[in-house]
């Protein structure tokens, strides 16, 4: 179906100049990246911008209160929030069963609509591990069993928490206690994480948990594996990428050993922050350059230069954050793994799957296939109790609407549902649902937008993932000026932080080796920019 185009008239004039500059003359910013000062103040000055489109942390409201206390200030387990709460009458809104039913993908068949132009399935995979790791919704223990909207059960931080834990007492079981070695099992590269439950069924890690681990096939308990986060086993995404990291931290280890001779506690840690760190410069180097339509490559390059910009404070998880990021409609209806096309729901739930396919197979494989179109009317019936729990923590936290998140993005406000979509079953079901633009929710809204040329995202969620990218993973103690630095990481740490930009990079050096190195890519082949 060809698409109408989206009235441009509440761009604003700055936005679409800016958006200009930054996504056309591809000799212009070829010719800025061969000169290294040139490339490393261009780069300073882009992140500088991205991050500075929406105002910087301590934001003044929280979940735990309608007004700042200092209370509201420091206690993370509530949280932050960048626009205050707005009271609406409940019957002033849709019911969430028929906002729900905007998400749904009408057909399990891959129409070319349905599928994004730039994405495969590995981006959506990364995605959806890497948020999961901070964006950590309540998470209530026995007796206790149902969430506080308000609340979170995250470490704010980008640590590796995946592999590593919550919790000290969680990374103390999760580890080998020799040779600076987590836990795992197998031989050679050929690891995996330990299996939570013993052969008598008792668990062998008191502070790991499972979640929905009453939806797992009783005969797959057996086959949990021990993971640093509850969700670790609920997909074949999260499955693959915990696995990837626990290789590539053992790796470290061993060559830190080898060439130090180090005690286990000093080998431990700092292989663990130099696994972090390559995580965090996978994500700038190529998670977010695949979802930026800039024509200059965005690098890390530490903070030195940040320290007086107004967004380095220190990190908080925001509701609103929380379900900015919820990119359900990323994951096809059917996937390809473990060689043929899948249902989705075969590869949920399955712990299994990845030590029966090997791992680089299954990111060669999620490598060759399209993603989904973030958007509305794209995601998977399976998906749709996510999103309509999603509607209800967005109400239940009362957050502002669509309209106020683009005013306070640097966007007009929109008028129009036309100025929103150009679909039109967009632009009806919104008109039927809201009585006006202002009436927008703002997780409806993310998502009813079109997506930006060349990028993944539409517009209002790419500036505030660009905010909430930098302002978080450039705020990380890691990559402070002090601590930045060969003393830090050893020498040999040094160099493989250097020499990692991808996950291509960290798959190709932890799977036994074949003829020619696995196909490993978030970006999908044959896709060129308009």
């Amino acid at each position: 179906m060809r698409r109408a185009k989206r009235s441009t008239k509440r761009d604003g004039f700055l936005n679409t100049l800016e958006f200009a500059l930054t996504t056309k003359g591809r000799r212009f910013w070829s010719a800025v990246q061969s000169v290294g000062w040139l490339r490393r103040l261009v780069n300073r000055r882009l992140i500088s911008i991205a991050a500075s489109k929406m105002t910087p942390r301590p934001d003044p409201f929280s979940t735990r209160s309608d007004y700042t206390s200092w209370d509201s200030l420091t206690d993370r387990g509530y949280d932050g929030r960048h626009l205050g709460p707005v009271v609406r009458a409940p019957d002033s809104l849709p019911p969430v069963d028929r906002i729900g039913e905007l998400f749904r993908r009408p057909s399990p068949t891959r129409g070319e609509d349905d599928l994004c132009e730039k994405s495969t399935v590995l981006f959506a995979y990364f995605a959806q591990w890497f948020t999961d790791g901070f964006l950590r919704s309540d998470r209530p223990q026995p007796p206790d069993t149902t969430p506080d909207p308000k609340r979170n059960n995250s470490t704010h931080e980008i640590d590796l928490c995946q592999i590593y834990g919550l919790t000290p007492q969680a990374t103390c079981e999760l580890r080998a206690h020799e040779g600076g070695l987590m836990a795992c099992q197998g031989a050679g590269k050929e690891i995996f994480p330990p299996y939570l439950y013993a052969a008598d069924g008792t668990s062998r890690f008191g502070s790991i948990t499972v979640a929905r681990e009453g939806m797992f096939d009783p005969q797959d308990r057996p086959y949990l594996f021990a993971i640093g986060t509850d969700t670790g086993n609920v997909q074949i995404g999260h499955v693959m990428m915990n696995t990837l990291f626990l290789r590539e931290h053992n790796r470290l280890a061993r060559e830190l050993e080898a060439a130090y001779g180090w005690d286990d506690e000093r080998v431990f840690q700092t292989a663990r922050n130099i696994n972090i760190v390559m995580l965090i410069k996978i994500v700038i180097d190529e998670y977010i350059n695949h979802i930026a339509p800039y024509r200059f490559r965005l690098f890390l390059d530490g903070t030195k230069g940040f320290e007086r910009a107004r967004w380095m404070r220190t990190n908080r998880m925001a509701s609103d954050f929380n379900l900015l990021y919820r990119w359900h409609s990323l994951i096809p209806s059917e996937l390809l793994a473990g060689g043929r096309m899948r249902p989705l729901k075969e590869t949920a739930l399955n712990p299994r799957f990845v030590p029966e396919h090997g791992l680089g197979l299954l990111f060669e494989e999620a490598s060759s296939q399209r993603a989904g179109r973030i958007g509305l009317f794209n995601t998977d019936p399976y998906l749709l109790v996510a999103e309509r729990a999603t509607i209800e923590k967005g109400r239940a936290v009362q957050l502002a609407s669509y309209n106020d998140y683009r005013a306070s993005c640097g966007f007009p406000r929109v008028t129009n549902v036309a100025q929103i979509s150009g679909d039109p079953r967009v632009r009806e079901a919104l008109a039927e649902c809201y009585r006006s633009p202002e009436e927008i929710e703002f997780y409806v809204g993310l998502f009813a937008e079109d997506p930006r040329p060349n990028s993944v995202l539409p517009s209002l969620v790419g500036r505030m993932v660009g905010v909430d990218a930098f302002s978080q993973a450039l705020t990380n103690p890691l990559l402070a000026p002090r601590v930045f630095n060969r003393e830090t990481f050893s020498p040999l740490g040094w160099q493989e932080i250097k020499k990692t930009n991808s996950l291509s990079d960290v798959l190709n050096r932890n799977v036994t080796r074949r003829d020619r190195p696995y196909a490993v890519t978030m970006t999908r082949a044959g896709w060129e920019r308009r």
